[in-house]
């Protein structure tokens, strides 16, 4: 028997902004559907690790998407409470994760998990 599927929710901010959502709907549709299919196999097999997920420190976590298009996406996200909240996601540019897009998504996972 297949485990429970762990239920993802996205970031909302306090006027009911869907940031990640608003992202993934701006990407061409074959990149999205890569991030989907991705996003759904951690939500089925969680807990899963590299090459798909790597931790990145303090409950943080990235799903590593290559896309079609030879670019490389992040999901960050956390999973407490048996759900995951999925924080941020880009288009990676560089080898480490910029600092000013994990200081975002530590800082929407503590709203997340207030």
């Amino acid at each position: 028997m297949m485990p429970p599927e762990i239920p993802a929710y996205f970031y909302r901010t306090a006027g009911g902004a869907e940031p990640v959502l608003e992202w993934l709907r701006s990407l061409p549709p074959e990149d999205r559907r890569i991030i989907g299919i991705d996003l759904a196999t951690v939500q089925c097999g969680w807990p899963i690790g590299m090459p798909l997920c790597r931790p990145l420190g303090n409950g943080m976590w990235e799903i590593r998407s290559t896309l079609a298009s030879r670019r490389i996406a992040r999901l960050l996200f956390f999973a407490a409470g048996g759900r995951i909240g999925v924080v941020h996601g880009f288009i990676k540019k560089t080898r480490a994760t910029p600092a000013a897009d994990m200081r975002l998504a530590r800082g929407r996972m503590q709203e997340m998990l207030a």
